[in-house]
């Protein structure tokens, strides 16, 4: 099937399914007051715009900046667990432990020692971010063929060499990977902390949102966010992309 045909095919299914819902909304199949109609949440999107798009802004810097700093600890500390045999033995069954366990539940202590606002936000959507990402980036490691580093070296190349030329490009798609998935870990810890530790923010509005029960406003909002999660990870996947042609 075309490209044309299947982008045809996935616009048919999901005006199927808008026609759907706001036809189960009028024939009183679901309650508005829960689910409201798309029409509804159209409305309400245009009314909420001036108070969401701003906070929607807020709460992507705050995702940026605990991404940035997840992907930056995450990517140098995979990279040193997976080239270190001992540290791999020591450290990794820590950080599966540490990524096993429910974030929300240091989220409060992260409020309780840096209050609310900006730092805890951030600090959360790292901690989200930060372990799948040295969980990867370690595995691409270790799943490195010793043959190819063997023969580098066999040819007399530096270390800097065999870093960029060996360990870099072998690596490159589990990295990717799990920057892939720590964005979308880094959103959801911003937004956590929003609800449970912020005064600003969508996660912010949504909880207001929800708490006075607001179905179509609180609809718009996660139609915003879900756009900006969409986008984010189409676009860190068109960068994957072009970086493995680089490759």
């Amino acid at each position: 099937m075309g490209k044309l045909k299947i982008v045809g095919c996935q616009a048919l299914s999901l005006a199927a399914l808008v026609v759907g819902w706001e036809a189960a909304v009028r024939l009183g199949l679901v309650d508005p007051l829960f689910v409201p109609a798309p029409t509804a949440v159209v409305r309400a999107l245009a009314a909420t715009a001036g108070e969401a798009l701003p906070r929607l802004l807020d709460t992507l810097v705050k995702t940026v900046i605990g991404y940035g700093l997840a992907v930056g600890l995450g990517v140098t500390a995979g990279l040193v667990i997976g080239s270190m045999r001992t540290v791999h033995q020591v450290c990794i069954p820590y950080v599966v432990a540490l990524y096993g366990v429910p974030k929300i539940l240091i989220l409060p202590w992260i409020a309780l020692i840096f209050g609310i606002g900006l730092t805890t936000a951030v600090l959360s959507a790292t901690l989200f971010a930060v372990f799948p990402i040295v969980l990867l980036v370690a595995g691409g490691v270790r799943d490195l063929d010793p043959a190819l580093l063997t023969v580098a070296t066999s040819m007399g190349a530096s270390p800097w060499q065999v870093y960029r030329k060996v360990l870099l490009p072998a690596v490159l798609p589990s990295a990717l990977a799990g920057m892939r998935i720590g964005m979308v870990f880094a959103l959801l810890g911003t937004l956590l902390a929003e609800m449970f530790a912020g005064i600003r923010g969508m996660g912010f509005l949504m909880q207001k949102q929800a708490m006075a029960f607001n179905a179509a406003e609180l609809f718009a909002a996660t139609a915003l966010v879900s756009v900006l999660s969409i986008a984010v990870v189409v676009s860190l996947e068109h960068l994957n992309q072009r970086l493995g042609k680089w490759r």
